[in-house]
């Protein structure tokens, strides 16, 4: 077995880009037209949350039923994908500082596979990426459409990746980048290496106090964000 080998999973909101507020304008009439929500997000914290997740707390958080909730959530999902696609231009989606130089960067590696971890639904995360190019860097990933708990989802592309690759991956072979405290914690229960950025909405001094496996402020600097990406 090759320890150099890594499999690199990258969070996508706060962690490689941002969508504005289109994703949150999308989300927010489709919660009004399929459970006539109208409490707003003030207050909502969504940073390392699946889709299915967000749509669940807000709806209790505004007094709905489980059952009420589960009956519409899989139709609310495809009104908001379908809010999200209408919607969401080029001029709305902006890559985080250094994401295409340090993309470029791993992808050039033999020793490095590069796949998602989001909590967006699947064909939400595609339509993220596309206006910045980078669905190309990622073949397969583990999406909010695969489970709505976050910390369910590393075990998914690890298996994946086995499947794509032929490469059994495990331990701190796999790393998670992501801007969230729960970015850090999903994949402790396999033992993960953990890279923190604070380019999202969670403080430095946040991310810091869940001990990850390395901190940093950005991607500017493509060669030491690749060497902690690595380890």
């Amino acid at each position: 077995m090759s320890f150099s080998r890594r499999l690199v999973l990258f969070d996508i909101d706060g962690t490689l880009l941002s969508a504005g507020g289109v994703s949150r304008r999308a989300l927010e009439v489709a919660l009004r037209d399929c459970f006539d929500y109208a409490s707003g997000f003030d207050g909502y914290d969504f940073s390392g949350k699946t889709d299915p997740q967000i749509v669940r707390e807000l709806l209790a958080a505004a007094g709905h039923a489980n059952d009420g909730i589960e009956a519409g959530l899989a139709d609310c999902l495809g009104v908001y994908h379908a809010n999200l696609a209408r919607e969401l231009g080029p001029a709305d989606v902006k890559a985080k500082p250094g994401v295409h130089a340090l993309l470029d960067d791993l992808s050039r590696s033999s020793d490095v596979t590069l796949a998602l971890l989001t909590g967006n639904l699947e064909p939400c995360a595609r339509l993220k990426l596309g206006p910045l190019d980078l669905n190309r860097y990622f073949a397969f990933g583990a999406y909010g459409s695969d489970h709505a708990e976050r910390a369910r989802l590393p075990p998914v592309a690890v298996t994946r990746a086995k499947a794509v690759t032929g490469l059994e991956f495990v331990g701190k072979q796999v790393v998670i980048v992501g801007d969230s405290i729960h970015d850090v914690r999903c994949g402790q229960g396999i033992g993960v290496r953990a890279l923190a950025v604070a380019t999202g909405l969670t403080s430095a001094e946040q991310l810091a106090a869940e001990a990850p496996d390395a901190l940093l402020p950005d991607f500017r600097d493509t060669a030491a964000a690749a060497r902690a990406i690595l380890g």
